[in-house]
């Protein structure tokens, strides 16, 4: 049986000493394989044109063009290619920034060296990851509250949303619910609104972190 190619990364952070510890942690991977190197936002949206690499790890701080406008750069030139945060921030601004842009996950940059590549695994099968920390800024103006993001979904909207985890579109949900793709849109939206989210990869990663799904 032939070997499945490795997972192509790209990395994007300005900070030498942090682009090394990354290449030295990913060699530890026999199935990811680090195929670039960005300092600076211009600079991975002209590598991903290049090397078409499969998931890019972005950092959110970058002089200039920050990681949210390159991942919305990249995102839109490249739509295929999966874009995880890797920062040592988890403020809900950015978090949020990051998820809308496009980004599949957001991780910190003190994650293990198997939850990375578990998050690179995510990430290339678009899966979302949301480190606990990130998903607690997400949640965090109802924490006065007793209130549980989720607690008022539908059984159908908890099945729509375990689907959304697994990244299929609304066209594919509606062929395996045997729903209209309408009647799939207007529970996505109400998905969206229950949860507090701007888009579909949020509200996937949120639900994973909060143990929504199974």
């Amino acid at each position: 049986m032939q070997k499945p190619e490795p997972i192509r990364v790209m990395t994007v952070d300005d900070h030498q000493i942090l682009r090394g510890g990354l290449r030295f942690l990913l060699l530890a991977f026999d199935d990811i394989a680090l195929v670039g190197e960005a300092r600076s936002g211009p600079e991975a949206l002209s590598l991903c044109g290049q090397i078409h690499p499969d998931v890019v790890l972005m950092d959110m701080m970058m002089p200039g063009m920050d990681g949210a406008a390159t991942t919305r750069a990249i995102k839109d030139k490249h739509p295929e290619i999966q874009v995880l945060i890797l920062s040592s921030f988890s403020d809900a601004d950015w978090v949020r920034d990051a998820m809308r842009a496009g980004a599949v996950g957001y991780l910190l940059k003190d994650a293990s060296m198997d939850e990375l590549a578990d998050g690179i695994r995510a990430a290339q099968a678009g899966k979302p990851t949301l480190a606990t920390a990130a998903a607690q800024a997400l949640v965090e103006p109802d924490a006065h509250s007793s209130f549980e993001p989720g607690s008022d979904l539908t059984v159908r909207q908890l099945e729509i949303l375990t689907l959304m985890v697994e990244g299929l579109t609304n066209n594919e949900i509606a062929e395996r619910l045997y729903l209209s793709p309408y009647t799939v849109r207007n529970h996505v939206s109400e998905i969206l609104s229950k949860l507090g989210t701007g888009t579909r990869t949020e509200a996937a990663a949120l639900a994973v972190r909060l143990g929504l799904v199974g």
